[in-house]
């Protein structure tokens, strides 16, 4: 039997470009309270996700099957699936939230009420609208691909904390620990995809995966750019603005030397800018002086090759 678990969470660069903001900002910045909140959000929805991928993992099932978390593929926008699971019988798409206090679903329109402890309403998109969503593109995808199988939708409410005041009509709404009952519940009798077949798709879906790459952070929160410090931080101690010598950085504060340390900060112009890299700009943000800076650093960074022509 092959491997069960065919694509492995990534790094949210979400998170990533959120946390460099904020040690990148003065800390009391206007932006700073809405970056950390954003901040608490991201990390519980990656908390709920791994209890899912928990309860996926240490299930077995009496028919094959693969997983694959946090798969973005383009149809022809791109849209992201935190969990797939896989069968020759059907799929189910596993769309995660962990959003503490009472919910309630609405439909018309589509959106989700929050009703906190204290009183507080909040509004949400409706996760059942976007599971939807998600399916009808995912649909279209393996259609396009010669597949016809059925596509289940899935609500997971991470914690049993989060109480379902009225659930949405017709997308199931579930606690992780009852996902394995649910999947063990619905219909196989004959196989729909041949081995083979089913072989097939599974690498077709990870060889068809994109990395997310999120908008720049100043984009999305109306940052001004001239407001974001510059410097190689250090990772020994954090401070901003180690110096550049033979071969390596050290830290001025702490005297730490890493001859890798640029190589976050490239990252952190990407997530948090987001526009071409210049010779210019790589040089004033990393805070060097050699005009070779750009041709020796521009490697760096897990974007470079979408939003720079060098």
């Amino acid at each position: 039997m092959k491997d069960i678990i065919i694509k492995q969470r990534g790094e949210s660069l979400s998170l990533a470009g959120i946390q460099a903001s904020i040690k990148r900002l003065h800390p009391k910045h206007e932006a700073i309270p809405i970056l950390s909140t954003k901040e608490f959000s991201l990390e519980a929805g990656i908390a709920g996700e791994a209890k899912l991928a928990e309860i996926l993992h240490k299930h077995s099932y009496p028919f094959e099957h693969r997983i694959l978390h946090d798969l973005s593929l383009l149809f022809p926008s791109s849209f992201q699936i935190d969990s797939l699971f896989l069968t020759q019988f059907y799929t189910i798409i596993f769309e995660v939230k962990n959003i503490g206090g009472r919910l309630e679903f609405k439909e018309n329109p589509p959106q989700l009420v929050r009703t906190r402890e204290t009183g507080e309403v909040d509004g949400f998109e409706s996760p059942a609208a976007q599971v939807e969503r998600i399916g009808d593109l995912l649909g279209a995808w393996f259609k396009e691909h010669g597949i016809n199988i059925p596509v289940y939708r899935v609500v997971v409410l991470a914690y049993p904390r989060q109480i379902v005041d009225r659930p949405p009509a017709k997308t199931p709404v579930l606690f992780p620990s009852h996902v394995p009952q649910f999947i063990r519940d619905l219909p196989r009798k004959k196989p729909i995809l041949d081995y083979r077949t089913f072989n097939w798709l599974s690498e077709k879906l990870v060889a068809s995966h994109h990395n997310y790459i999120p908008r720049p952070v100043c984009d999305i929160y109306n940052i001004p750019r001239r407001d974001i410090r510059t410097g190689v931080i250090c990772p020994g101690c954090g401070a901003i603005g180690m110096m550049k010598i033979a071969r390596s950085w050290r830290c001025r504060s702490c005297g730490c030397l890493d001859h890798k340390a640029h190589e976050r900060s490239v990252r952190d112009w990407f997530l948090i800018m987001g526009r071409e890299m210049t010779n210019r700009d790589c040089r004033e943000f990393l805070r060097v002086d050699s005009t070779n800076s750009y041709k020796d650093f521009k490697e760096y960074g897990p974007c470079c090759q979408r939003v720079m022509q060098v």
